[in-house]
């Protein structure tokens, strides 16, 4: 039999001082999936599972530094050293070791891995062996001898030797270099084909390996990626006497020095603040650490802003959103779809809420014609001008007809009267209701845009003005008759919300405290409601929907799928 054809080895050229080490973590991604190494190295992407956070805390041990390693170790002196960290310009690597024991100048570094030991022929997975090597290697370049390694697996507690022989180190010393190559070319590797590791990869929302596959033709079915349970919700505080602290792990609301509510901050998903509500430096401070967005809203519930921490690291997202807009082609062809979508599902709001004159089912086949022809229109429009005029014709046409979908009330003083839109400031209740909402909605996509590292106020169809979030107006123009008219047809049908919830003062018309709490409660449960997504097929709630819907704009921008695939629900 032939021996087996080893890999050509690469010099490697000794690092600038400002060209950034690989972290020898990543080049154990870099063997295990390259699109992986890719998302967390160069884009910045990182999302925590079970598994992550269970290497963590199984972690803890090894991550408190223990002594160091001696520069000139004399003989027989023996060295048991946790958490070192060491880096090479000659390599470009650098990597933080959980362990390293020894005698003398002989040391054997050993790594920590949460599962048991797999039952391969060699005992461990080769992403492992590269990641375990890359750390004697680098320990070669300080001055000791080192031959072999150790993966230590705390599930079974068990050791497993890793001997450093040319192929394994001509192996590792290709995978540093093919990720440093992958970094410089700047292209995202292509998704892994219908692989077992995909789904518990905790990267796995945000890489979307089937979704971007299926998208570009390939025959497969996405599996479900996404949890039915969502933990952490947002936490609404509109007093104004209201005041915000940090106790612990948890987040304590007093009004007037007296707690009236608490709550979890691993269950907290964002903080909204209405009016003129007071939150704590400590509070902001752990809040930004955590990830968790701080919402603004005025009083009478307008979006002012939201408070994050150092935002996100993508810089190639929003380089390629930036180059994206503008172009005008690549403009219109997202405006186009955008106002398609959205007349689409006005259009199937009208049909299934209808409860005008006559069969209560079945809207009037002109509204439901008229607003086909508008689809087709918006469809083919021209200029983003023209495309303006379609979703006018098309939002007139279906505000006409809203009234058609609410409940009328046997007693005439609890029911609401909607003769058309009207805003800034609205002048009746379902006008404040649906002007609520739309801010709420704007919220949401300004989170959910700035989370995967897109900047929310330069849109494609909405032209950036002053302190408006266009590429959020753009984003949310297919959602607003499915999540906010939705919320408010329902809100007013189910009797949650009644003419007395408002307050009128100067020609304007607002919730008042109490109305506007159960309307809260009832857009926060349109969000979590499942929904059957049109093209992947699997139950998916809104809110995940619109993350997903966010990091599908960055896929299509970045070049990896041919169109921006809006969401039309049947």
């Amino acid at each position: 039999m032939m021996e087996e054809q080893r890999e050509l080895s690469l010099s490697f050229p000794e690092l600038s001082p400002e060209t950034p080490p690989i972290p020898v973590r990543m080049v154990n991604e870099f063997v295990y999936c390259p699109r992986l190494a890719y998302l967390e190295w160069v884009q910045g992407e990182f999302a925590h599972n079970a598994d992550t956070v269970d290497g963590a805390v199984k972690h803890k041990r090894v991550d408190k530094p223990s002594g160091g390693l001696p520069e000139q170790p004399e003989d027989e002196e023996n060295i048991h050293a946790r958490s070192v960290s060491l880096s090479s310009v000659k390599l470009g690597i650098t990597a933080k070791l959980d362990l390293v024991e020894g005698e003398g100048s002989y040391v054997t570094p050993v790594d920590y891995k949460r599962g048991k030991r797999p039952h391969t022929a060699a005992g461990v997975y080769d992403p492992e062996r590269v990641q375990l090597c890359a750390q004697g290697l680098l320990l070669r370049e300080h001055g000791f001898e080192c031959d072999s390694g150790v993966i230590y697996y705390v599930a079974s507690k068990e050791r497993v030797r890793v001997l450093f022989d040319e192929v394994l180190i001509d192996k590792t010393l290709n995978a540093i270099h093919g990720l440093r190559g992958l970094a410089l070319g700047g292209i995202i590797p292509e998704p892994l084909e219908e692989s077992p590791k995909c789904p518990r990869c905790s990267l796995v929302g945000i890489c979307l390996p089937d979704e971007v596959k299926l998208l570009n033709q390939s025959p497969i079915e996405p599996r479900p990626i996404f949890p039915s349970v969502e933990d952490a919700l947002p936490l609404y505080v509109q007093s104004p006497r209201a005041y915000v602290r940090k106790d612990g792990e948890r987040l304590v609301i007093e009004v007037e020095k007296a707690k009236v509510a608490e709550a979890r901050l691993n269950e907290v998903s964002q903080v909204v603040i209405f009016g003129n509500t007071s939150i704590t430096t400590p509070t902001l401070h752990e809040c930004l650490r955590r990830q968790i967005p701080i919402t603004w809203m005025s009083y009478g519930g307008w979006f002012i802003g939201h408070s994050v921490g150092t935002g996100h690291r993508n810089v190639e997202t929003r380089t390629h959103q930036y180059r994206a807009s503008f172009d005008s082609q690549i403009c219109l062809q997202i405006a186009r779809g955008l106002v398609a979508a959205k007349a689409a599902n006005c259009r199937t709001l009208l049909r299934r809420n209808w409860r005008g004159e006559g069969d209560a089912s079945a809207a009037p086949p002109d509204i439901l014609q008229g607003l086909k022809e508008d689809i087709q229109r918006a469809q083919r429009a021209p200029s983003l001008e023209y495309l303006l005029g379609v979703e006018g014709a098309a939002a007139s046409r279906y505000f006409q007809n809203f009234a058609a979908m609410l409940k009328a009330d046997e007693e005439p003083s609890l029911s609401f009267d909607f003769m058309g839109r009207n805003r800034r400031p609205p002048k009746d209740p379902i006008n404040a209701l649906l002007s609520f909402a739309y801010a709420m909605l704007t919220r949401e996509w300004t989170i959910a845009l700035s989370a995967v590292g897109l900047d929310p106020y330069r849109g494609f169809y909405h032209q950036p003005r002053f302190g408006r979030p266009a590429l959020a107006l753009d984003m949310m123009e297919p959602f607003r008759p499915l999540i906010a008219d939705s919320a408010v047809v329902m809100a007013v049908n189910n009797g949650e919300v009644r003419p007395s919830d408002f307050i009128y003062m100067a020609g304007s018309c607002n919730l008042n405290d109490s109305g506007r709490k159960r309307f809260i409660a009832g857009f926060e449960r349109r969000l979590a409601q499942e929904v059957t997504h049109p093209i992947f097929k699997y139950r998916i709630s809104y809110r995940r929907l619109l993350e997903v819907q966010a990091r599908l704009l960055v896929r299509f921008l970045a070049g990896e799928i041919p169109e921006y695939p809006n969401f039309v629900t049947r």
